[in-house]
């Protein structure tokens, strides 16, 4: 910008571009889900000036304990579980909250319950904070059935019946990406205002990209479809040219990325992992939720994920998202190859 130019003084903040979308909706909306998203903002600009200061104010080290899925606990991740859930259960819009760091689910009582159970991963990829890597809130939201009051059932559904789903990613700066079932948006956080500000109108991933994003360092346990796979985008045929590896091991960055710039971002099951690493209700569901909202394809290799329904709220799956041709490259292998070698 230069000196003669103004500023934008017409800035579309996270809250006004979702009320715009329930306005549109009409009679059916009661502006609930963007009191639930707001209370979503707070805790992502919290989490975010911690994450900012964590070392300063000693906040990477371990806490002392493990969480459910037997990972060592940082005090950012207790700290950033325990803001997300007060937050939520106060916004009076949630009935049903599943964390990754707790093992059961948390009903919510009668005098704050309303109509919304929220999945979240509250802090994806903390074990990578001293490193300097880009980590991430993730989260997927459901709306309770018609005739529930609010039970562990009402998550346990498939991710197509999520009414909305995003990340917040914090590195040199705080982006949410978020859709509310029509398209993808993201938003940067204004440190100055302390709002986040439309950036990133109407994400598309690109039909194709050139970069995948697998942790080859288990590729001795890969099975033959994703080795397979792997070889022919590594070692292509010419004219083709090779594609690159981009692997961070931050779920939300490497997400990120591949919604951006396009490829495919895959954490196969594999002969160490039966079932997978991911886990489905809130990191594969919602990152599918966006990825196919943005014209991408997310699946197991042989089904949709988000036609899977979840028999636990710690279920893990094997996962493959990004370019739709891409993806669905990969899907031919798993119809060709062997599982077993």
């Amino acid at each position: 910008m230069t000196s003669e130019e103004t500023p934008n003084v017409d800035l579309i903040t996270l809250t006004r571009h979702v009320l715009s979308d329930q306005l549109r909706l009409g009679s059916t909306a009661t502006g609930d889900l963007t009191l639930l998203l707001t209370a979503i903002q707070v805790t992502s600009k919290f989490i975010a000036t911690n994450v900012r200061k964590a070392r300063l104010i000693n906040l990477v080290g371990l806490a002392g304990e493990t969480n459910v899925q037997g990972e060592e606990q940082k005090k950012l991740d207790v700290l950033s579980n325990d803001i997300m859930v007060n937050a939520l259960r106060a916004s009076g819009k949630t009935a049903v909250l599943v964390s990754e760091e707790l093992e059961d689910a948390i009903i919510i009582e009668d005098g704050y319950k309303g109509k919304y159970c929220v999945v979240f991963d509250p802090l994806d990829g903390s074990s990578n904070i001293d490193a300097g890597v880009n980590i991430g809130t993730i989260f997927g939201i459901y709306k309770v059935r018609p005739d529930s009051k609010g039970t562990v059932e009402d998550v346990l559904r498939p991710g197509s019946e999520m009414v909305a789903a995003g990340y917040t990613m914090y590195g040199s700066s705080a982006n949410l990406v978020l859709s509310t079932g029509s398209g993808v948006n993201g938003y940067t956080l204004d440190a100055a205002l302390g709002e986040f500000i439309l950036t990133h109108p109407n994400i598309t991933i690109p039909p194709r990209g050139k970069i995948y994003s697998f942790n080859e360092g288990n590729a001795m346990y890969f099975h033959p479809p994703v080795t397979a796979y792997l070889k022919s985008i590594k070692f292509p045929a010419p004219p083709k040219s090779p594609y690159s590896s981009r692997y961070i091991g931050s779920m939300v960055a490497d997400v990120h990325r591949t919604l951006l710039y396009g490829g495919i971002f895959g954490y196969p099951n594999d002969k160490k992992s039966k079932n997978g690493k991911l886990r489905l209700l809130y990191e594969a569901f919602p990152m599918a939720y966006l990825i196919e909202q943005a014209g991408g394809i997310a699946t197991t290799g042989t089904k949709r994920i988000l036609d899977i329904v979840p028999s636990s709220i710690h279920e893990r799956c094997p996962v493959f998202l990004g370019s739709k041709d891409d993806v669905q490259d990969l899907m031919k292998f798993y119809k060709e190859t062997p599982l077993e070698g």
